[in-house]
């Protein structure tokens, strides 16, 4: 739940305008929903129910997150245009099919996902918006709108990626991610 209240500032913030926020919300989610894994294996005496329910709760917290909160960023930046429209609804689109998928089909034999995982659209959109200030906006929408599609494609391909949120360097390394992002966008924010 704390990972949806992240995603639905990054939601407002996004409408408003407010990037930097928005960008602090959406790195946020990602690490709340690789702490949820964590603390849910932890949990002693746990029902097939309860892990069913937290499953089923991740999943649809998951579309927002990852699918939701990256279009109305791309709308938003986008200033609603039409076309703008059409790349929220792909981005919107491949996340419900990919989180099907995997609710469907699970990881592959192997323990790799089919399909770039729902929560690199995060890490990656977070990222390429540090550039953000060095392009004229009619320019970055461009790379943003490009950068969403990419991901969406990426998302409902058939390549196989590594499961990241079970490795302990991986999340220590979002951990650091987290906090840096949030100090970057953070002092951006009260810079202005």
């Amino acid at each position: 739940m704390a990972g949806l209240a992240c995603s639905t500032l990054a939601i407002y913030f996004s409408i408003l305008g407010i990037y930097e926020a928005a960008m602090i919300g959406m790195i946020w989610a990602v690490a709340f929903d690789w702490l949820d894994g964590i603390v849910a294996r932890k949990i002693k005496n746990r029902t097939k129910s309860s892990s069913s329910f937290g499953g089923q709760l991740d999943v649809l917290i998951d579309i927002v997150s990852y699918g939701v909160a990256p279009s109305i960023l791309l709308l938003s930046y986008g200033e609603y245009e039409p076309v703008f429209l059409a790349g929220a609804f792909i981005m919107i689109s491949a996340s419900a099919l990919r989180l099907s998928y995997f609710s469907t089909f699970g990881l592959s034999s192997g323990g790799h996902y089919t399909g770039l995982a729902l929560d690199n659209n995060n890490l990656v959109l977070v990222f390429i918006f540090l550039f953000e200030r060095f392009f004229y906006p009619e320019v970055f929408s461009v790379i943003l709108y490009v950068s969403a599609i990419s991901l969406a494609v990426l998302n409902v391909s058939k390549i196989k990626t590594p499961k990241l949120s079970g490795n302990p360097i991986n999340v220590y390394f979002l951990s650091f991610y987290t906090l840096l992002i949030s100090v970057i966008y953070g002092w951006m924010l009260f810079k202005w």
